[in-house]
């Protein structure tokens, strides 16, 4: 005989009502919402992209290079030489890899901080004359550490977005890459809001401050998260990332129409700060998308906390006879270890690598040296040594030498081509943030249709990027046959496929490498474009611009000593860029050898892993990766499990 306690009316059944959706704006305002926002991984993604705008200094070398040429006393071979430590320096971002493998995000950003502001501040006491002229050995360190600064910012900021968003990765480095794209044109609206503009020399000032200052601000903010637990495997909503993409769309129009209409009209300096006010709304309001993202997570959470709540029913007594008891006691002890399964946290495990020396690669080398020839399957977590000696990587580097290299030269030497083709200033500087707009919409571009591509019909990244450096060679062609007014096109398609090539570039490594050692493998790929830079833009660029100016001057000087030696004409960069259209139509030949070789694995569902991850994991964590209200001890583990990735390498 059984007597159940909930049958007999003495008390309500028990079910709870929904949460009452309430006025979303008190929930806002509450200080517990605002601590969730500012932990939430969301809001990392808010900051990476603040620290992104910063940190694309280099890109707007050519807007004060002449500044450089003159002051210091360069010819043009000289001033690409500094130009390459500066492209060595944004790009050897090995050492920031390395750190970031053993640290948080916080000290490889800190590190970067500080490298930035002494590099840069020493350049611009050195061009100021607040110091004495330095000697080129010692303006290229300066110049180096400054921009070494750069993949510090980046390691920090993309790396951490890329391991907390992984089935996502195309779209988060086209976005995040996207904004360092833009950070040229933005750099330009702040300069002449703040300094209108007089002088090049306090653009090198506030290059020096600015990046160090947003990279301050949100060192504790970005950390890397535990990757989020969801019901059956669900992935991550997009939507968030494609409302970041419409406002990077809305800032980078609002920076296009005023590149026009400070070309057609002249501004005042309030005009100018006037003008730097939409600036700040259109950086901030991505802000608007992490509370909105943040509230939806708040209001799943007090779902679950209701629906748990109305789960719950009243004790039942029962009376049972002596031959039931066994029976009864098996069930007891079923219930009570189905209800201890329910309150613990299961945690993820990581997904079995064909290499087992993979986890012990930082601390056991010489099994790591055994190994560096037997890869694991492409997709999977390969050393650092399998992957630097792997034909993939090889191919991939190789191909991005040609064609980073080649659009890095004409993105540097923007000042000089417009000077000897007749351009005025004011144009050479549209020049400048054209390239700067059309880098963000190649970055945008590439990360976003990328992604829709692969996932939509299997099409393999490399073979995207075998198309963008066949367009790059258009504007090659146009600079080097010096087409009346073909300038601006030419600046479009360059600044476009320079931009696009770094997310394929970065997403390919990710997906064929793995996300184990991405901080350091992610930095070796960028070291194709300082060697891209030196071979095409010093031993080619520079040294036949030199020549066909010393040809026009009869081998003489100017007055002022050799910095004063100016190329006029389309023979000063014709036959380099003809030599640099036929290297990048040799890197899209390598490409296609890359194309070929992951043809296989990008028929295949590359992201598997980590839905299937993700899966085992389903204790029923929000899309924030936090576990619902009500279950207090897994809770507490999802924390305790973040702070041990934060205080290793993630």
């Amino acid at each position: 005989m059984v007597f159940d306690a909930g049958a007999t009316g003495s008390s309500p059944p028990a079910t709870a009502p929904l949460p009452p959706s309430g006025n979303p704006l008190r929930v806002i305002l509450t200080r517990g919402f605002a601590r969730q926002v500012l932990l939430g991984r969301w809001f990392t993604v808010f900051a990476s992209l603040l620290v992104m705008s910063a940190s694309g200094a280099t890109y707007i070398f050519s807007t004060y290079s002449n500044t450089l040429k003159s002051s210091l006393g360069y010819d043009q071979r000289t001033l690409n030489t500094v130009s390459f430590f500066k492209d060595l320096g944004a790009n050897l971002g090995v050492f920031s890899g390395l750190i970031n493998e053993v640290t948080p995000p916080w000290v490889v950003l800190a590190i970067g901080a500080a490298m930035n502001l002494s590099g840069y501040l020493m350049v611009y006491l050195a061009v100021s004359g607040h110091t004495s002229r330095p000697p080129l050995w010692l303006l290229c360190v300066y110049i180096f550490v400054g921009a070494n600064s750069q993949s510090f910012a980046n390691t920090g900021a993309l790396v951490t977005c890329v391991k907390n968003f992984p089935e996502s990765r195309g779209v988060v480095i086209g976005i995040l890459k996207g904004f360092v794209g833009l950070s040229g044109a933005v750099y330009t609206q702040l300069y002449l809001a703040f300094y209108g503009g007089e002088d090049a020399e306090s653009l090198i000032l506030l290059i020096a401050w600015l990046p160090a200052a947003m990279s301050v601000v949100f060192v504790h903010t970005i950390r890397y998260m535990p990757l989020p637990r969801r019901r059956g495997g669900q992935e991550t909503s997009s939507d968030p990332f494609f409302c970041f993409l419409y406002l990077s769309i809305a800032l980078a129009s609002f920076l296009l129409v005023m590149i026009v209409v400070q070309k057609q009209v002249t501004f005042s300096r309030d005009a100018y700060g006037l003008a730097a006010l939409p600036l700040f709304i259109l950086l901030l309001m991505p802000l608007g998308v992490v509370v909105k993202q943040e509230y939806k997570i708040f209001r799943e959470r007090q779902l679950d906390a209701a629906l748990l709540a109305a789960d719950d029913t009243p004790p039942s007594i029962t009376v049972v006879s002596g031959a039931d008891d066994v029976q009864l006691s098996n069930t007891k002890k079923t219930e009570q270890d189905n209800k201890k399964t329910e309150q613990e946290p299961e945690t993820l495990t990581p997904a079995p690598t064909s290499s087992s020396s993979s986890s012990s690669c930082m601390g056991r080398f010489g099994g790591c040296v055994k190994t560096m020839f037997r890869p694991p399957a492409r997709g999977e977590d390969y050393t650092i040594l399998q992957a630097l000696v792997s034909i993939d990587m090889l191919v991939l580097f190789i191909a991005t030498i040609c064609g980073v290299g080649g659009t890095l030269t004409a993105i540097d030497n923007m000042g000089q081509i417009g000077q000897s083709l007749g351009y005025p200033s004011k144009s050479i500087n549209t020049f400048v943030s054209l390239i700067s707009i059309w880098n963000y919409a190649g970055r945008v571009t590439a990360g976003y249709a990328s992604e829709i591509i692969l996932a939509k019909h299997r099409v393999p990244r490399p073979l995207l990027l075998t198309f963008v450096l066949l367009l790059a060679c258009a504007g090659h062609l146009l600079i080097a046959f010096g087409v009346p007014q073909s300038l601006y096109a030419a600046s479009v398609i360059i600044g476009f496929c320079f931009g696009a090539q770094w997310p394929l570039v970065f997403a390919i490594i990710s997906e064929v490498f793995g996300l184990k050692y991405y901080s350091t493998l992610y930095n070796f790929g960028g070291m194709a474009s300082p060697v891209g830079s030196y071979v095409l833009n010093v031993r080619v660029a520079g040294r036949m611009y030199d020549a066909e100016a010393a040809r026009q001057r009869n081998g003489g000087v100017g007055v002022g000593g050799k910095h004063d030696r100016v190329c006029l004409g389309v023979e000063c960069f014709k036959r380099s860029f003809l030599l640099i259209t036929a290297a990048t139509v040799a890197g899209a030949a390598v490409s296609l050898v890359l194309v070929w070789r992951t043809w296989r694995f990008y028929k295949g569902d590359i992201y598997a892993r980590f839905r299937e991850e993700q899966a085992e994991g389903g204790g029923g964590a929000g899309e924030d990766g936090r576990l619902p209200v009500g279950q207090p001890e897994a809770a507490a583990a999802a924390e305790e499990e973040e702070a041990a990735v934060n205080g290793r390498k993630g």
